[in-house]
């Protein structure tokens, strides 16, 4: 029987924040962890967004397939985790976002996903950090445990 592979931290910092208006939502968070040294964490995000660029991975093709939304959107939901790829802090994030209709939209979120107001919990995770690396099996980026 196949486990998880896994890795044990610590906690570290818990961090409440602001997302501020107009800005790329994964950009914003890496620049926000990358200036506070935070490598390894995971995140909630509570809010809205003026447009969002999402996506879901093609198994077959092994390559994301993007689309983008050009209106005003709720976040219902959307959890995430911050670690390194390539030495650089790497966000990785997925949401369920509605629209005004209350229809869900929901995905991997991209960069262009722009805030209209949020609010973040950030909590740190302390330890060897985590690095991201091609797996040959999926053709994704995953963490090296």
């Amino acid at each position: 029987m196949e486990t998880i592979t896994h890795s044990v931290f610590e906690r570290g910092r818990s961090i409440l924040g602001r997302l501020p208006h107009g800005k790329d939502l994964l950009k914003t968070i890496e620049e926000f962890c990358a200036q506070n040294s935070i490598q390894t964490g995971v995140f909630s995000i509570i809010g809205s967004v003026m447009s969002a660029t999402l996506g879901s991975y093609d198994q077959n093709q092994q390559v994301y397939v993007t689309f983008k939304k050009e209106e005003p959107l709720e976040i219902v939901h959307c959890t995430g985790n911050v670690s390194l790829k390539d030495g650089k802090v790497a966000v990785h994030a997925h949401a369920v976002l509605a629209d005004i209709d209350g229809q869900t939209i929901g995905g991997h979120i991209f960069s262009e996903t722009v805030v209209y107001a949020g609010e973040i919990y950030i909590q740190e995770l302390l330890g060897k950090p985590l690095e991201r690396e091609y797996d040959d099996t999926t053709g994704l980026p995953l963490w090296r445990l």
